[in-house]
């Protein structure tokens, strides 16, 4: 019986039953991607919300009081608005593709409106000696700016060009949505103008101040609204 003593390796021979740490580097980082990825999305397997799942921790500090004003405005009526703001840029030169977006924005919000009974001068609230009557000259009633609601406004859709979400990604631009934020503010504001708004705040201030002065006695009130009856 004749014994053969065993040929030594070649380098291909050797590297065939490995891999090499360049090949097992990369797989390794994708493999550690796709559990922390699926882990993510098995929500019904016990314990892997704990680990992998987000913790919300609201830092903020206490709200500072800065001021405090005594209200003679007599609220008389609210408005609640709601506008889809179609809101578009173009670049003069450019593609939209590449430069340009176009936001839609449903805003809602509130109008309210008052009377200013804190600018009445005396001369304009007249009484007759027997204190039956009273005629009283108040303001207009005025509309305050218009409220948003964040819990009932939403941005629909957004589409920006190459330049515009490169942009957005190497920093932030709070700008695209004040913009259009505010421009639902302005189309509520021209809505409430034209709702009768005013003109029912003042229905309601007649109503109210007829009832306070019938119940102290006062048999024929008259409530007038000057432009000029102010201090």
């Amino acid at each position: 019986m004749t014994l053969t003593e065993p040929q030594p390796q070649t380098k291909q021979e050797r590297r065939r039953p490995g891999q090499s740490w360049w090949i097992k580097l990369p797989m390794a980082v994708v493999v550690i991607f796709a559990l922390l990825f699926t882990a993510s999305r098995l929500d019904f397997l016990p314990g892997w919300a704990d680990v992998f799942g987000e913790k919300t921790q609201d830092r903020t500090g206490p709200a500072l009081l800065q001021s405090i004003q005594d209200m003679s405005r007599y609220e008389a009526a609210s408005g609640n608005f709601q506008v889809v703001v179609d809101l578009e840029k173009d670049a003069k030169f450019l593609p939209d593709a590449l430069k340009g977006s176009r936001t839609l924005y449903v805003g809602a919000g509130s109008v309210g409106a008052a009377v200013d009974l804190g600018k009445v001068a005396k001369g304009n609230v007249i009484m007759n000696k027997a204190r039956t009557e009273a005629t009283l000259h108040l303001p207009h009633a005025t509309l305050d700016k218009p409220a948003l609601d964040p819990d009932r406004s939403y941005a629909v859709s957004k589409q920006r060009g190459l330049l515009d979400r490169l942009g957005d990604f190497f920093s932030d631009n709070p700008n695209s949505e004040r913009a259009v934020q505010s421009l639902a503010a302005k189309h509520i504001g021209e809505a409430a103008k034209d709702s009768g708004l005013a003109s029912r705040a003042e229905k309601n201030t007649t109503t109210m101040l007829q009832g306070l002065l019938h119940s102290l006695g006062f048999k024929d009130v008259t409530v007038l609204y000057d432009a000029g009856a102010t201090r």
